[in-house]
């Protein structure tokens, strides 16, 4: 047992002096592990070695909550890297969805960056200092967080608010546009050459089943939501919308007035006055190549665009105001990972990989499949919907569920399909977009033709 420290039974030879010795020596150590563990992130720009060098130290002193791994390196070989923060960082946890922030996608846009390291800092000092809300938030959500996706951009950029210099990477290209285009014939067109930080991303996309995320850019003060590309579908009033175009409203929404200015829609002089701060991308401005897109479709991982700032490179003395006014939006918009309903879908042997969970009113051209664990994540409003869950060698489940709209913010609807088999269902089903997504490879159906193929299987066994 260790000695009092109010009443130290000391050896008879410890002298006074010794006894002071001893004392001093073990305030000393109190006071280098406050300091180690409480020093704040300051508010200035952290060049790439700082920025590392301060992600490695969270990764030393809170390895319980905290996990620092590289996805990639840049076009110049800088590491890409993303800190996981959670109650079990290391792996994925049943019934714990994924979240994650890419910021810095474009080099020159910086303030994202920063959000994202005083993001860091946020969640592992309110862990330390048992924060109710932030332990709530780290026990139920696994967060990823990748300060920098172009390093090499941000070495180039200049500190001008509406300039380009160093927005693209070291090859010169825009990494928001390098994406697989999902609305693109794919037969017809020249494969398109990958940048090495969008494969990185790709692969990381790939290696976790994401449920909800946003990408941090700058230049105008707006949440944006899919679609950004249209390749001949049927506008709604000049947006391209999606079949979960309620849940993206709703998202953007969420940040956009959880924010201090944002909701006002017209707070840069330079850019569109959006209503209530959001707006769909296309209906903005359409491009192809982009994030939240291919999040989307080949991730099925609901992604916004979040324009944070209407400088790109704002004063560094600006940084502190930046974050009080993004950081209730920033949690608030992680907490909504929690809407909807999350499950697994279980054959007579156990989980069903690749087996199709599909919302009746929402099909697209990707639905969505389980993991290797057999989960899946719906990111729904509060209402009733009817689920068809479908694998080879089983009969089609349909039901219908009920969100709640009294959920408690931190946990989504769980309810599990218990699949039966049954001989006459189909041997096969392919769905039109490969989750396993390899080298930016596209769709090979039609939209229209899957959903006839799909309807057909279900009616087969309905």
């Amino acid at each position: 047992m260790f000695p009092s420290i109010t009443n130290p039974i000391l050896p008879e030879e410890d002298s006074p002096t010794e006894l002071r010795c001893q004392r001093g020596m073990f305030l000393l150590f109190v006071v280098l592990l406050f300091i180690t563990r409480a020093a704040a992130l300051d508010f200035r720009y952290h060049d790439n070695t700082a920025m590392k060098e301060y992600l490695l130290h969270i990764n030393t002193t809170s390895p319980e909550i905290a996990h620092l791994h590289s996805i990639g390196r840049s076009v110049r070989g800088q590491e890409l890297w993303v800190m996981i923060v959670g109650l079990n960082p290391r792996q994925h946890t049943l019934g714990i969805p994924e979240f994650n922030y890419v910021a810095n996608m474009h080099g020159n846009e910086v303030v994202g960056r920063e959000l994202l390291l005083q993001l860091i800092d946020f969640l592992v000092e309110g862990y330390h200092s048992n924060s109710s809300s932030v332990k709530r938030l780290l026990s139920s959500t696994r967060i990823h967080l990748l300060p920098s996706m172009n390093p090499d951009g941000f070495d180039d950029a200049d500190t001008q608010c509406l300039h380009n210099q160093g927005r693209y990477n070291h090859n010169g290209v825009d990494l928001n546009r390098n994406f697989p285009d999902v609305f693109s014939d794919h037969s017809r067109q020249p494969k398109q050459q990958r940048e090495p930080e969008v494969e990185a991303v790709m692969s990381w996309l790939r290696s976790e089943t994401f449920v909800l995320s946003a990408n941090l850019h700058g230049g105008a003060l707006v949440a944006s939501y899919p679609y950004d590309s249209n390749q001949g579908r049927v506008l709604v009033g000049g947006a391209s919308v999606t079949p979960d175009n309620d849940v993206f409203v709703h998202l953007a929404k969420v940040y956009a007035s959880s924010h201090t200015s944002m909701h006002h829609g017209n707070s840069c002089v330079h850019s569109n006055k959006f209503a209530d701060g959001i707006t769909n991308g296309y209906e903005w401005y359409p491009l192809s190549g982009g994030l939240q897109d291919y999040s989307y479709l080949h991730a099925q991982c609901l992604d916004i665009t979040l324009e944070v700032s209407c400088c790109k490179f704002p004063a560094e003395d600006q940084l502190q105001d930046f974050w009080t006014a993004n950081r209730p939006p920033l949690i608030a918009f992680i907490q909504q990972i929690h809407l909807g309903v999350k499950g697994r879908v279980l054959g007579s042997s156990g989980p069903l990989q690749g087996a199709l969970v599909v919302v009746s009113d929402r099909l697209d051209r990707c639905p969505f499949t389980t993991d290797h664990n057999g989960e899946y994540y719906r990111l729904l409003l509060p209402g009733n919907y009817t689920f068809m869950v479908s694998f080879p060698g089983y009969q089609v489940a349909q039901e219908m569920l009920s969100i709640p709209s009294n959920q408690n913010g931190f946990s989504a609807l769980n309810h599990d399909f218990l699949m039966k088999p049954s001989s006459t269902a189909p041997a096969m089903i392919f769905p039109l977009c490969d989750h396993a997504h390899q080298q930016g490879g596209g769709a090979t159906t039609s939209p229209t033709l899957f959903c006839i193929l799909l309807l057909t299987l279900l009616l087969l066994d309905l």
